[in-house]
């Protein structure tokens, strides 16, 4: 009977020569596209197949350097999707202080109380306290113009941007009864289920689709990959 380590092997072998399958197929379709719409879509699907290579090597080093250097890995990707969020969304100087404490205090501690394994905290620290703590912060700044809106880009891109995240490092290090020592399985798992979703509702949208969703919102989203995806 084959161990965790060697399913493990196996999976991360098998995710590898997908993607290198995958970046053969895109620059082959790169160079035999010639239409302007085609050129269009192989572009889409190569930039899609570049930042599956980025998860995936995140996901590697995650997986090799175990529990406390996937913490740290994970804290700085953490880090950085918030700045470019921050960066994608108006502020004001009078956020400066709630950002301050959302980049150099929560966003940390959510890491920290991984690291200490004290899950309970972990769980509702962002969604309950620093969803609380923030609105009170932003009070002091003397400024109430939309201030739940202000407010609210601020608490979501913490949810977003690091408690999401932060659960790919928790999973590593989790002692869940009848999986010992197959974290790095389970995290695999997460990874692939949500990568495998996203390609089949783009080859799905791109094949069949004809119905959007949301055509004001996202044109390309449609009813046909929405459905391919979930399935």
């Amino acid at each position: 009977m084959q161990g965790p380590d060697f399913r493990l092997k196996a999976m991360v072998g098998g995710a590898l020569a997908v993607l290198i399958t995958a970046s053969v197929i895109g620059y082959i379709l790169k160079l035999r596209t010639k239409t302007e719409k085609g050129q269009e879509v192989v572009q889409n699907l190569n930039a899609r197949i570049r930042a599956w290579w980025v998860m995936a090597i995140i996901f590697f080093v995650a997986i090799a350097s175990g529990s406390n250097g996937s913490l740290l890995l994970f804290a700085i990707v953490s880090f950085l999707a918030l700045r470019e969020y921050i960066t994608l969304t108006p502020t004001k100087r009078a956020d400066h202080r709630a950002l301050l404490w959302a980049f150099f205090v929560i966003t940390p501690l959510q890491y920290l109380l991984i690291g200490i394994r004290w899950y309970g905290l972990f769980s509702i620290f962002i969604p309950v306290y620093a969803y609380l703590l923030l609105p009170i912060r932003s009070v002091f700044a003397g400024d109430c113009n939309e201030f739940l809106a202000r407010t609210s880009k601020i608490q979501w891109g913490l949810m977003v941007c690091v408690y999401f995240v932060s659960y790919a490092p928790a999973l590593l290090s989790l002692k869940i009864s009848g999986y010992q020592g197959e974290n790095g399985e389970l995290l695999f798992f997460l990874v692939a289920v949500v990568q495998l979703s996203d390609v089949l509702q783009y080859v799905f949208g791109k094949c069949f689709g004809r119905h959007p969703i949301a055509p004001e919102i996202s044109p390309n989203k449609t009813v046909e990959g929405f459905l391919g995806g979930g399935n």
